[in-house]
């Protein structure tokens, strides 16, 4: 069997355990202090596989998941963001925008990075610091990812590309299509609810959802922050070490610097055919290829660009 056809098992077989699991914790172990001892570590790994689903879909906004047929691909990158409401086509539009213009300059695609004019330096200053620190640590990210799909859904199509260059090109058919996979997404957290009842759907969708928020704020930007910043975005990114377990779940993402060079490798094979850094870009961006220094260094604030 192919090793994506494998990972696609894995994937629902394992989110589905992690459901169950849930739920004969909360039916079984009857002293509340035990059961959520048990359940936090349990709901941090649904999280993360939860970024799992999320990491499937970037393989299929790359049309690799399944190379020799980009209809079968799509469909199974739909469905595996179904439980988070991303419609896949949105994904890649952002997505290669992403790759496009990856910290191109202050202004663009530098999530960590805030421009101050006129006046108010320090106020603005202090405001920027805050909204760095919700956005990473508190879950912010994954709610400015959930405001841009809802914008771009029912933003009328001409518009699009005037509120952001991502969505050149995008058009009508391309809504319908991205509203009609976010209704399916709802639908099936509907259906869910009503056939597993309250309890049970939080702890198989409702919970996992919130843990993912934080998951994804914390992890999305570890590997672009406080990089270079340049016309040659391909190299502001950074690698780092992989780590036992956490790797398997993020299908080898560690090797970031690898993928943005070359965006075709699939997720396979990252470490087989690792590619460094240019020198001159390493020495800024692989200060550190810790995973979780390059999580913790994110605490050190945003980038501030004074102008006048």
């Amino acid at each position: 069997m192919h090793k994506n056809y494998k990972l696609i098992a894995e994937t629902l077989i394992v989110f589905l355990l992690n459901g169950l699991l849930a739920i004969v914790l909360f039916e079984f172990v009857a002293n509340d202090l035990l059961k959520w001892l048990l359940y936090i570590p349990l709901l941090i790994f649904q999280g993360l596989w939860y970024y799992r689903l999320y990491i499937i879909g970037h393989e299929c906004a790359h049309k690799k998941l399944i190379p020799e047929n980009n209809t079968v691909n799509d469909v199974v990158g739909s469905i595996a963001l179904i439980p988070l409401l991303v419609p896949i086509n949105i994904y890649r539009k952002i997505h290669y925008f992403h790759h496009g213009f990856n910290r191109k300059d202050p202004h663009t695609s530098a999530l960590d990075t805030f421009v101050i004019t006129g006046k108010f330096k320090k106020l603005k200053t202090v405001y920027y610091y805050f909204v760095w620190y919700i956005s990473v640590f508190f879950g912010g990210f994954f709610l400015h990812s959930l405001i841009s799909v809802m914008l771009f859904l029912f933003v009328p199509s001409k518009l699009s590309s005037k509120i952001s260059p991502a969505f050149k090109g995008w058009q009508m058919k391309d809504q319908f299509i991205a509203i009609l996979l976010f209704c399916i997404g709802l639908l099936f957290h509907y259906v869910t609810f009503h056939l597993l009842g309250k309890q049970y759907y939080l702890l198989v969708l409702g919970f996992p959802m919130l843990s993912f928020a934080w998951v994804l704020s914390l992890l999305v930007y570890i590997f672009h922050y406080d990089t270079t910043i340049g016309e040659e975005v391909r190299y502001n990114v950074r690698s780092v070490r992989p780590v036992p377990v956490i790797s398997w779940i993020l299908m080898n993402f560690n090797e970031h610097a690898t993928h943005h060079q070359h965006p075709n490798i699939p997720w396979y094979e990252l470490p087989s055919k690792r590619k460094q850094l240019p020198d001159v870009y390493a020495i800024k961006n692989q200060q550190t290829t810790n995973f979780f220094v390059a999580i913790f260094r994110q605490l050190k604030g945003p980038s501030i660009h004074y102008e006048n």
